[in-house]
């Protein structure tokens, strides 16, 4: 397979709607269209003749049959997504017919595009850098406002720009070092290494704080995977249906109604969650309800943070006090959840602290009904995330990939590498190793250095007509 066939996909999602659109790429994508498109009227015979970004409405046939109605776009090369000719023929939606529109395009000329090919190819042209690209499946799969923040911000290069700033920083560092090594007799050694000392040492800094933005990055991207624990009737469903402002799960007062786990993404604070409301974690002889316990123990394995809920209005109980110890001896990231303040209080957070023994943890007086302890709830989540601030302004600038992460933690090893070097008075040569080490391993994030190999492992990933 080369880079000069022509492609063809459907664009959009599978299922009936509005619109489908078939997306065709490559030298012979006008050539491969018009063979199945026909304009109406008479200012144009055919797609060849139609000008770029114009629309043209015609219909799609198959020889003398006609198929649909549909309008067609051209974008000539390099003025497209993937800097070749494409042309989008737009349908009436429906799996059928838009079907039948790819089949047609197949037939005369195009091959069926591998997932992510589209994109792929911008990025193989230089429209896009790798992080660019990679950012155009997180606009896609964005669930809240803030992972959109993000992947636009990846997308419009800002993180990438760093990265190449970075780069060729170090870059000059190098020419400069070399440059003593090949005139020596300037005699300039000690003047160089304390720039290359103060330019090293500002780069790393500068990595280290993308590096920092790692965490807070990936939960913006993904959300934050939050279970809500408690034994049964303490008011886990009904602050699942509160966070979600809709009423999503079952409430009643009689104890064990959910049986399942219900996953749910939520945006608080700025914050994208992945919320977990668990089956009441209680001794049952009901078998359906034991599987539901099972699976929310599983969760608190899991989640990265949990929200234990306990009924302040009543005495902790033998359960109450086993999920709580639990947790303390799992060590995990919890926001204790007094509800019920509404009601008279029974327990505060000293019966919490008697059981944990943590100095200072999250305990919160909530109350599903009135909202009581809402602001404070979305300031303890703020905590874990931003460090209780948010950066809104920054988010466009975040590592948001594990990947992106080892690779900034790699460069930064070869940077300290480096200072290692000038420190133990090492020549000119070894420390010029581990900077030009850092160059290309930054270069994996840009995709300007990175193997063809873990480029079609990442495109893989991508759906299908993008």
């Amino acid at each position: 397979m080369t880079q000069s066939e022509t492609i063809a996909a459907i664009a959009t999602p599978p299922g009936e709607g509005g619109i489908g659109i078939v997306r065709i790429s490559g030298e012979d994508a006008i050539h491969t269209a018009s063979k199945i498109f026909r304009p109406r009227g008479k200012k144009i015979g055919s797609l060849s003749e139609a000008e770029s970004y114009h629309a043209v409405y015609g219909d799609i046939i198959d020889g003398a049959d006609v198929i649909d109605e549909a309008i067609a776009i051209v974008m000539r090369a390099p003025r497209s997504y993937t800097r070749e000719d494409i042309c989008e023929l737009q349908c009436h939606g429906g799996a059928v017919v838009t079907r039948a529109v790819l089949s047609l395009a197949l037939k005369n000329g195009a091959r069926l595009a591998e997932r992510g090919e589209f994109t792929k190819r911008a990025f193989l042209s230089g429209r896009l850098d790798l992080s660019q690209a990679q950012s155009v499946m997180d606009i896609v799969g964005a669930k809240t406002e803030s992972a959109l923040r993000v992947a636009q911000g990846h997308l419009s290069g800002r993180f990438s720009g760093e990265i190449k700033s970075c780069r060729q920083k170090i870059l000059g560092t190098i020419a400069h070092l070399e440059a003593t090594i090949d005139f020596p007799e300037d005699d300039i050694d000690d003047v160089a290494l304390d720039e290359a000392r103060s330019s090293i040492s500002r780069i790393n800094e500068k990595i280290g704080s993308l590096l920092s933005s790692a965490h807070t990055g990936r939960i913006l991207r993904d959300g934050l995977l939050t279970a809500i624990i408690g034994r049964p009737n303490v008011g886990k469903s009904s602050l699942l249906n509160h966070m979600l402002r809709e009423e999503r799960a079952i409430v009643t007062d009689v104890p064990g109604t959910t049986r399942d786990s219900i996953e749910e993404h939520a945006e608080i604070a700025g914050v994208p969650l992945r919320i977990i409301d668990t089956a009441g974690i209680r001794e049952t002889s009901d078998a359906v309800e034991k599987i539901g316990v099972k699976i929310a123990e599983r969760y608190i394995d899991d989640a990265e943070l949990v929200i234990a809920m306990l009924d302040s209005s009543q005495p902790l109980t033998d359960e109450d006090i086993k999920i709580l110890s639990r947790l303390k001896a799992q060590n995990k990231d919890v926001i204790y959840l007094l509800n019920k303040s509404d009601l008279a209080p029974a327990i505060g957070e000293n019966e919490i602290l008697s059981i944990i023994g943590a100095p200072s943890p999250d305990v919160v007086i909530f109350s599903t009904r009135t909202s009581q302890g809402e602001k404070e709830l979305e300031d303890a989540i703020l905590k874990r995330v931003y460090g209780g601030k948010k950066m809104e302004a920054d988010e466009g600038i975040m590592a948001s990939t594990e990947r992106e992460a080892d690779i900034l933690r790699r460069a930064s090893m070869s940077l300290r590498a480096a200072l290692d070097s000038i420190e133990s008075g090492m020549s000119e040569d070894f420390i010029t190793i581990d900077l030009r080490a850092a160059w290309e391993t930054l270069g994996e994030i840009t995709g300007e250095t990175v193997g063809d190999d873990i480029v079609d492992e990442i495109f893989k990933k991508f759906c299908l007509g993008k």
